[in-house]
């Protein structure tokens, strides 16, 4: 009787369940349901010829690009940022683990105005980097550093967990004896965060190629040059011309899926291992 009333927690198991799965089915399933079927309403010729466009494939490419840069400086900046809020108490921590979370409160149109106008030839970064000779508004370089901003903080808040679970005595013990700081966190530290550091990478990498509103300013929307694929999809639309958009964002649906099902693969294969792991070491 015991087992049965804890597999039961909450009330009304039925009724959740089913309002749970008519959500995910109309909020969910239906929509893209609907956006492959338009596209596959194409024919394949048709299809192939959309994706095989010149400008779409310098989408495609600028898309996945800029996304897999901004994703990896995510990787490095999200671990710096997680590892100071977890390990260092300083005055004003409050507000600087509050700021992490600003892209995702921040309207992405107000960001990416902001960094345009930050980042301008004649803006206040821009224009120092201009007489360098580096042009970062309506350039690869600024899609990536908008890319960047709104995928910061996926890598802090999934690091964040698993440096506040790794116990600093690990690391005492590793110097004790006579590993170097480096030594310590390259055997030690990291492995231990690998899996978040790929989660973190895969959830911003995946956020960054659907991005519109913080990266159509400051791009310049130039096609060949500047034009991300979210852009390119807009710009089908105002034409009228539903059946390419559709085309160009069921690929963008395709791998944004494929990468995150990769993602819970791994993480399955990770918490089999380790259980594994526990089971073998157990007396």
């Amino acid at each position: 009787m015991a087992r049965r009333r804890s597999s039961r927690l909450l009330p009304g198991f039925g009724l959740t369940m089913g309002i749970t799965l008519v959500w995910v089915a109309l909020l969910v399933l239906v929509p893209l349901v609907a956006l492959v079927a338009r596209s596959t309403n194409l024919g394949p010729e048709r299809f192939v010829a959309v994706l095989g466009d010149p400008r779409a494939i310098a989408a495609f490419a600028l898309s996945f690009g800029t996304s897999a840069a901004a994703a990896l400086f995510d990787t490095i900046a999200g671990l710096l940022v997680a590892w100071v809020l977890v390990r260092y108490r300083f005055p004003g921590r409050a507000i600087a683990d509050a700021m992490v979370d600003l892209p995702f409160a921040l309207p992405t149109a107000v960001s990416g105005i902001a960094l345009t106008a930050l980042y301008a030839e004649r803006g206040a970064f821009g224009q120092p980097l201009a007489t360098l000779g580096i042009k970062v508004a309506f350039t690869p370089i600024g899609i990536t550093l908008a890319l960047a901003f709104i995928g910061l903080p996926f890598v802090v808040r999934t690091v964040e967990p698993v440096l506040e679970a790794l116990e600093s005595e690990i690391e005492e013990a590793a110097w004790s004896l006579g590993a170097t700081r480096a030594q310590t966190f390259r055997h030690v530290i990291l492995p231990a965060l690998r899996p978040a550091l790929v989660t973190g990478f895969a959830l911003a990498f995946a956020r960054a190629i659907g991005e519109y509103g913080s990266v159509v300013f400051i791009a310049g929307n130039m096609p060949f040059k500047t034009e991300i694929a979210p852009l390119l999809i807009v710009t089908k639309l105002e034409q009228y011309d539903y059946g390419a958009a559709t085309a160009v964002a069921s690929v963008m649906l395709a791998a944004s899926f494929g990468l995150l099902l990769g993602l819970g693969l791994l993480e399955q294969r990770r918490r089999a291992a380790a259980k594994h792991a526990e089971v073998s070491h157990a007396p």
